[in-house]
C-alpha cells in the first residue's frame, strides 16, 4: 500500500507523477482532495493502465474532469486478484461514502419466513443473521410482504405463532384456536403426526409446490363433502382459499424462472430507480425500489455495477440475476456472487421470453416510482423554501432534526429524534436516548429535553467537530414552548452551537390542531396562517417525532413487563434462558426449582446449575 502526494502538484500532474510508482497488479485506489477527504474510490484489473486514463488532460466527462481538479493525493491498495479489488473498492465505498461514487443508501435487511426446529413447529417473521435452528424461507422485500404471506398461511395450515415460553405455559386454547387460524397443539387438539403433516404441506407450499398442495386438498374437500362432513369441507375450502389469495397478491408468478433476483434501472436528469423483484419457488415474494445517489455523466453500467456490489455486500444473492443493463465486468460480478453463494450464481441481461417480461415490468416499476420521487422531491424543496422564509433562514435546511420525549409518569422515558430533508424522512439517521439522568424528577420534561440534547451535542462535537460530514443540523424542532426552548438555549450556549436556529413547536390555544405557536429565543410567539402548507409540513415532522418517540417508549415497557429475573442471573443468555423457561414453564418455577432439576435441563451444566440455584436461594 502507498500514500504520498506532492504538494505543488494537483489535477491531471499529480496523477501522472504517481505512474512511475504504479505496475498492472489489480487493486483499489483512492482520490482524495486537499483536506484528505475523499473523493472516488475505485477499482482496476490494472492499477497503472486505469490511473493513466486520468492523467489525461482532456476527454472527460463533467463530472470526471472536476473530481481529477479537486484531487490532491491518492492512495492505492494492490490485491491478489481483480475480483478481491472489487470487493474491497465496494466495501470502501459504503465506509467512506465518496461524493463522486455511486451510493446506495439503503442497507437494510431483508425478512425471512423461519419454520423453527420443534415437536410442534411455530411459523414466524425473521430477519437478520439465520443463527437459531430451522428452515427459512426468503427473502422477502419487506416486513408486510411476509405478514401478507404468513397471515394466509396461518389460515391455510393453521400453525402456531407463539413463542416456545407461551406455546408450554398453556393449558387452554388461546385466541387464534378459537378463530381458527391455529390447530391447539398446545392442548393437544392435533396430533404430532398430523401437525407434522401440516408443516410439511406449508414448507412445500413456500418450496413452490402450491398447485400441487392445492389439489390435495381439493381432494379431501371432495371427499368430506362426499362423506357429508360438511364442517370439514368447509375447514378445507377456506384453506384453499387462503392460498389462493397468496398467488393472487403475489401479482406476478413466472412459470419458468424458479429463483431469480430481478435487477431494473432507470436513469432521468441525474436521478436513479433500481427496482429489485425476488422470485423464488416460482412465486414473487416481494418488490423494493431503491434511489442511489448518481450524478449527471454516469452511465449505466456503472450505477449497476455499483449498485449491485453494496447490494450483495450484506445479502445472498439468487443463483440467477436478471439485469435491465449489463455491466462492464460481469465476469468478476459473477464470480464474487458464486463465492459468496457456495454455488454457481448466473448473471443475465434478457431480450426475450418470460425473463424479459420480468424485467420490464420491473423496468416499468422504476420508470413509475423515479417519477413518482422526483414529484415529491419538487413538492419537498417547495416546502423547505417555505420553512426557510417562515423562520428566518438563511436558505432551505439540509437537514431538520426534530426532538421529542415519552414516558408515563417519569417510567420508561426515553426521547425520540427524527431527521427530515430533501429526500423527505431519513430513517436511518433516527435515533433514541434512553433517559438516564437518576437526579431527574419523574416528569421532568426540561430536564429530560437537556439530557438529550447535551448527549447529542456531545456525540456531534467528538464525530464532527468542523461540521464538514453533513451530520449537523440547520433547524432544530423541539416540541414544547418557551420553557423547553430556553431550556435548550442553555444546552446550546453551554456547547457553543447557539448558532444553529432552534424554534419550539407549541400547541396554541386549546391544544388545537393548527392553532400551533412557534417560540424563537428572545422573540415573541408567532402562528402561521391555518391554511399555510408550511404549518402542514411542521405538523406532519412533529406528529412523526412523537410517533417515533411513543413507539421507542412502547417497545421499551414491553421490554421491561417481559423481563424475567432470569435475565440477571450470570451465564443464562437468550438461548439457555429459552431452555428454562421450555423446562420448567415459568421463571417464578425455575426460582423454586432443586439443583437436580435444573441439572436435567439440556444446555444447563452443573456449574451453571449451581449458579442459577444460588442467585435465588441468596437473593431469598
Amino acid at each position: 500500500m502507498s500514500d504520498s502526494s506532492a504538494d505543488s502538484l494537483t489535477g491531471h500532474a499529480l496523477i501522472q507523477s504517481y505512474l512511475k510508482t504504479l505496475d498492472g497488479s489489480p487493486g483499489v485506489y483512492r482520490m482524495l482532495d486537499a483536506q484528505a477527504r475523499v473523493l472516488y474510490v475505485g477499482k482496476a484489473r490494472n492499477l497503472r493502465a486505469r490511473v493513466s486514463n486520468y492523467a489525461r488532460p482532456s476527454g472527460h466527462s463533467a463530472r470526471i474532469a472536476r473530481m481529477i481538479s479537486e484531487t490532491a493525493s491518492m492512495m492505492f491498495l494492490t490485491t491478489k486478484t481483480e475480483t478481491e479489488a472489487l470487493l474491497l473498492e465496494q466495501n470502501l465505498i459504503k465506509q467512506l461514502k465518496p461524493k463522486f461514487n455511486v451510493l446506495l443508501r439503503d442497507d437494510k435487511s431483508f425478512p425471512n419466513i423461519m419454520v423453527t426446529d420443534h415437536e410442534y413447529p411455530m411459523i414466524r417473521k425473521h430477519r437478520g443473521a439465520k443463527s437459531d435452528r430451522g428452515a427459512y424461507y426468503g427473502p422477502f422485500a419487506s416486513g408486510g410482504a411476509v405478514n401478507r404471506v404468513l397471515d394466509q398461511l396461518q389460515k391455510g395450515f393453521l400453525l402456531r405463532t407463539c413463542s416456545d415460553a407461551d406455546f408450554h405455559a398453556r393449558t387452554r386454547p388461546c385466541l387464534q384456536a378459537q378463530i381458527k387460524r391455529c390447530s391447539a397443539p398446545c392442548v393437544g387438539r392435533i396430533s404430532p403426526k398430523d401437525y407434522a403433516r401440516s408443516v410439511d404441506e406449508a414448507q412445500r407450499f413456500l418450496s413452490g409446490k402450491s398447485t400441487e398442495i392445492q389439489r390435495v386438498l381439493a381432494d379431501q374437500m371432495q371427499e368430506a363433502s362426499a362423506a357429508m362432513e360438511f364442517e370439514r369441507a368447509a375447514a378445507l375450502r377456506d384453506r384453499i382459499k387462503a392460498l389462493t389469495q397468496v398467488q393472487a397478491a403475489q401479482g406476478i408468478n413466472p412459470q419458468t424462472v424458479p429463483e431469480a433476483d430481478v435487477i431494473a434501472l432507470y436513469m432521468e436528469n441525474g436521478q436513479a430507480c433500481v427496482q429489485v423483484f425476488f422470485i423464488r419457488a416460482n412465486q414473487n415474494w416481494g418488490n423494493k425500489d431503491y434511489y442511489p445517489r448518481v450524478g449527471e455523466g454516469v452511465s449505466s453500467a456503472e450505477v449497476m455495477e455499483a449498485f449491485m456490489g453494496q447490494f450483495y455486500d450484506k445479502r445472498d444473492p439468487a443463483r440467477l440475476v436478471l439485469l435491465s443493463h449489463g455491466i462492464e465486468n460481469d465476469d468478476l460480478m459473477g464470480e464474487a456472487l458464486s463465492g459468496k453463494l457456495g454455488r454457481k450464481v448466473d448473471i443475465a441481461v434478457p431480450q426475450r421470453g418470460e425473463k424479459a417480461e420480468l424485467i420490464e415490468s420491473a423496468l416499468r416499476n422504476a420508470r413509475e416510482s423515479l417519477a413518482r420521487k422526483m414529484s415529491e422531491s419538487a413538492t419537498q424543496a417547495k416546502l423547505l423554501r417555505g420553512v426557510a422564509e417562515a423562520f428566518d433562514l438563511d436558505g432551505p435546511p439540509a437537514r431538520i432534526e426534530v426532538y421529542d420525549n415519552s414516558h408515563i409518569q417519569g417510567t420508561n422515558a426515553v426521547g425520540g429524534m427524527i431527521v427530515a430533508g430533501a429526500d423527505g424522512f431519513l430513517k436511518n439517521q433516527y435515533r433514541k436516548f434512553n433517559i438516564r439522568g437518576e437526579e431527574l424528577t419523574p416528569g421532568d420534561d426540561f430536564g429530560m429535553m437537556k439530557e438529550v440534547l447535551t448527549r447529542r451535542f456531545k456525540r456531534l462535537l467528538k464525530e464532527d467537530p468542523d461540521r464538514d460530514k453533513g451530520m449537523w443540523p440547520d433547524l432544530l424542532l423541539i416540541d414544547g414552548g418557551a420553557g423547553q426552548v430556553s431550556a435548550v438555549q442553555e444546552i446550546m450556549e453551554e456547547y457553543g452551537v447557539q448558532d444553529i436556529p432552534m424554534v419550539g413547536v407549541a400547541k396554541g390555544v386549546d391544544r388545537d390542531h393548527g392553532k400551533e405557536e412557534f417560540h424563537r429565543h428572545g422573540e415573541r410567539p408567532f402562528a402561521l396562517q391555518r391554511n399555510d402548507p408550511v404549518l402542514y409540513f411542521v405538523q406532519r415532522l412533529r406528529d412523526e417525532a412523537h410517533r417515533f418517540a411513543i413507539g421507542t417508549h412502547r417497545a421499551k415497557r414491553v421490554k421491561a413487563i417481559g423481563a424475567t429475573p432470569l435475565d440477571e442471573v450470570p451465564g443464562v443468555g437468550a438461548t439457555r434462558k429459552r431452555a428454562l423457561l421450555t423446562h420448567f414453564g415459568s421463571a417464578k418455577a425455575v426460582s423454586r426449582a432443586a439443583l437436580a432439576d435444573l441439572c436435567a435441563v439440556d444446555g444447563i451444566s452443573a456449574t451453571l446449575a449451581q449458579t442459577i440455584y444460588d442467585y435465588f436461594h441468596e437473593k431469598g
